[in-house]
């Protein structure tokens, strides 16, 4: 992780300047065990996970929502109250500007993985995330909502194929009967789960770098067999939990920098 070094000043232009509320610029990159995920590794660069299989992957798409600032010195918290979808292949929505200004200072940067219950169950939904790769919504047997994240690939199994892949991610629903239809939805819980970056100073024309290790999903504390797990995920109820907790070592601070004026 990279540190900015701020030096001291004590004229009345930099205590006022201090004193400005500044927007904080995101950045979304992916990496596998700390090698760059580029456009030119999807669908030709073969990883191996830790159960041994190797797979190439071709979509990596996941959302982020209400990143949050809360001020190390007073405990006020800053909430952005919207979203992101990152479509990492295609390069969109990587950079990102939340709909929040604030002061400057020293504060604890956190943000949702997906949508938590509330959001995800807003009245009018996200007319724009339903047109999103192919669609984003979950239909209403799964439970509703939106999904959290698409990753998809192929992979080697057991027997020497290359088989597709798709590690999808939404809110957990069991059902009585599977597969899944009008009247079988027994259980909702929510996957969702928040990602602390840890304390930042926060600065005028600052970019704050999220890193997303891809490999984790498939580690970390489940190891992923995917010669069992490797498609109709969503309404596999033990599968969603397994990838929330997967999830927590997924997404780390990384390089915090500072244009000059």
């Amino acid at each position: 992780m990279a540190f900015l070094a701020i030096a001291a000043c004590n004229s009345d232009d930099d205590n006022n300047t201090l004193q400005e509320n500044v927007n904080v610029v995101f950045n979304f990159t992916q990496n596998w065990n700390g090698d760059e995920i580029k456009n030119s590794d999807y669908q030709t660069t073969a990883y191996v996970n830790a159960n041994g299989e190797s797979i190439t992957l071709s979509k990596i798409n996941y959302l982020v929502s209400d990143i949050t600032f809360t001020s190390t010195e007073d405990g006020t918290v800053y909430n952005s109250e919207d979203y992101n979808l990152v479509l990492a292949r295609e390069g969109e929505n990587v950079t990102f500007l939340p709909n929040i200004k604030i002061p400057q200072g020293n504060y604890t940067v956190s943000f949702t993985f997906g949508f938590d219950d509330e959001d995800n169950d807003k009245e009018n939904g996200y007319p724009d995330l339903n047109s999103q790769d192919g669609f984003w919504n979950v239909p209403a047997p799964l439970g509703g909502g939106y999904h959290f994240q698409r990753i998809e690939g192929t992979y080697v199994n057991n027997n020497s194929e290359t088989t597709n892949f798709q590690f999808h991610t939404v809110r957990a629903n069991k059902h009585t009967t599977l597969p899944p239809g009008s009247g079988t939805l027994e259980e909702l819980r929510d996957t969702s789960f928040k990602v602390n970056l840890g304390e930042v100073t926060i600065r005028n024309n600052m970019t704050v770098e999220v890193k997303a290790n891809i490999a984790e999903w498939f580690k970390n504390p489940v190891t992923w067999n995917l010669n069992t797990r490797y498609q109709v995920l969503m309404p596999n109820f033990q599968a969603q939990l397994d990838m929330n907790a997967n999830g927590a070592s997924v997404f780390s601070l990384g390089e915090i920098t500072q244009q000059e004026l």
